[in-house]
């Protein structure tokens, strides 16, 4: 009986015990898990949390939010054409933007996720307005309007915020990334000018910065 009753405290402190126990195991797989997973991948609404030498700076976070957004913008308007045009030089351009276009976006979310920069899923709205629009046109208009506002007018933009990044980031892994997407921004932007659609022809190439 004196054994039986030294035991019954001794199960009673084991019991109150093991629920603690569990909480530390679960909250340790938890964190394992979440530095495992693609915790910053777009659109999850995550994001892993950077060691104190790989905080960003505002500008730095600046510029990959506006190349995410417009890479993504491209690489989906670009399927859209390369499926949609008419014109087979055209198709071969929009289907160069998305091999690209993707490559340089997959190596973007490599140092988003780095850095615990959180992507959107997506184009910001007025993107996804701009690819609507698009996509309700055909033919040779189709083909006209990807050309120049996506073609020259996204690739200028593009170039423009490039060119600044490039030399204003203070990451250096990103300011890299900057320096050399610049030379196939301005590839993409001269090979759309010289498709028939762009109509930069000689009478209006002189309207053209580039």
């Amino acid at each position: 009986m004196q054994q039986r009753f030294i035991a019954a405290p001794v199960l009673l402190v084991l019991a109150l015990a093991l629920p603690a126990a569990h909480a530390q195991a679960g909250a340790g797989t938890s964190m394992t898990g979440g530095q495992a997973a693609p915790a910053a991948q777009p659109g999850t609404g995550t994001r892993n949390t950077p060691p104190p030498s790989q905080k960003i700076a505002r500008g730095d976070r600046k510029f990959i939010e506006q190349a995410a957004d417009s890479g993504m913008f491209e690489v989906q308007v670009a399927q859209l054409a390369a499926s949609k045009a008419t014109d087979p030089q055209v198709r071969s351009f929009a289907n160069m933007l998305v091999d690209q276009h993707t490559a340089a976006n997959n190596e973007l979310v490599k140092i988003a996720n780095a850095r615990g920069v959180e992507l959107p899923p997506a184009p910001r709205h007025s993107l996804r307005g701009e690819i609507d629009k698009l996509g309700k046109k055909s033919g040779a208009e189709f083909d006209r309007d990807f050309v120049r506002q996506v073609g020259i007018k996204a690739h200028e933009q593009d170039i423009k915020t490039f060119e600044k990044a490039s030399k204003d980031v203070k990451d250096p892994e990103l300011r890299a990334f900057a320096q050399k997407s610049l030379p196939t921004l301005r590839e993409h932007l001269a090979a759309a000018q010289k498709l028939p659609e762009s109509g930069q022809n000689a009478a209006t190439m002189g309207g053209s910065k580039h």
